[in-house]
């Protein structure tokens, strides 16, 4: 049998190895399953993350090589770094969950849909409520203007969307959230699929083998709520 596998219904564990994800389409495992929050926790866990559009079945990935940010590697550049040093923005965590996953799921300009349906929404706000789930949210004048949103297991930060309203407003969210990271001890941030945004901060590739050995380490250190709670001063370090 051949890659992608019908997952079980009945067992919210029942993932294959992701050795044997495709590589056309790059890193495509499994099909179908559901959206509980053991399921979710067991794929981002083994590496694995949901991607599909409303009109598909369940589709999970792990692609090969992984982009994931290393907290010492975090790129800003001098115009950013001006704009953090003038706190343009309000930066808050946690504070607009479900605001910041709608923003998410807007089409973007290039986009006739989106990938983030209510399915997955309704299921984001579940890990949310149960702590698992978090967001970094930038503000202007009490209005969201960007912000991104992503899994937290043991030392582990699993990216999973950002936008922007205002210029720079993701990244500015992005970096404080690699300094509450690292403050932390998280060793990386996955984030999933390269792009220019992502390597223009500091992102790189790695092996998927790499970011399993990660995985197996880190999010072994669950902790919750103690690894990720806010008793860091992000902005005193930003600022520094």
């Amino acid at each position: 049998m051949t890659a992608p596998y019908w997952l079980n219904i009945h067992d919210p564990t029942d993932f294959p190895d992701v050795n044997l994800a495709l590589t056309d389409p790059d890193g495509l495992l499994a099909i179908g399953g559901d959206l509980t929050e053991e399921r979710l926790l067991t794929a981002y866990r083994n590496g694995i993350f949901p991607w599909y559009n409303e009109d598909q079945p369940i589709l999970w990935w792990s692609p090969d090589p992984r982009a994931v940010l290393f907290p010492d590697n975090l790129r800003i550049s001098k115009s950013l770094r001006k704009k953090l040093r003038r706190q343009v923005f309000t930066v808050r965590f946690d504070t607009a969950f479900e605001q910041v996953v709608r923003a998410c799921a807007e089409p973007r300009v290039d986009q006739n849909g989106t990938w983030i349906s209510e399915e997955m929404y309704e299921a984001y706000v579940r890990l949310h409520q149960a702590g698992h789930a978090h967001s970094v949210e930038c503000w202007q004048n009490d209005r969201l203007v960007g912000g991104l949103y992503g899994i937290s297991i043991g030392q582990i930060f699993f990216g999973e969307s950002m936008f922007s309203r205002v210029t720079d407003a993701s990244k500015v969210a992005f970096v404080y959230l690699v300094k509450h990271a690292a403050a932390k001890g998280f060793p990386l941030i996955d984030c999933q699929v390269s792009s220019d945004h992502l390597a223009s901060l500091g992102a790189d590739d790695i092996d998927r083998s790499v970011f399993v050995t990660y995985l197996n380490q880190y999010c072994a250190k669950e902790g919750w709520p103690g690894l990720w709670q806010l008793d860091f001063n992000v902005e005193q370090s930003i600022l520094a």
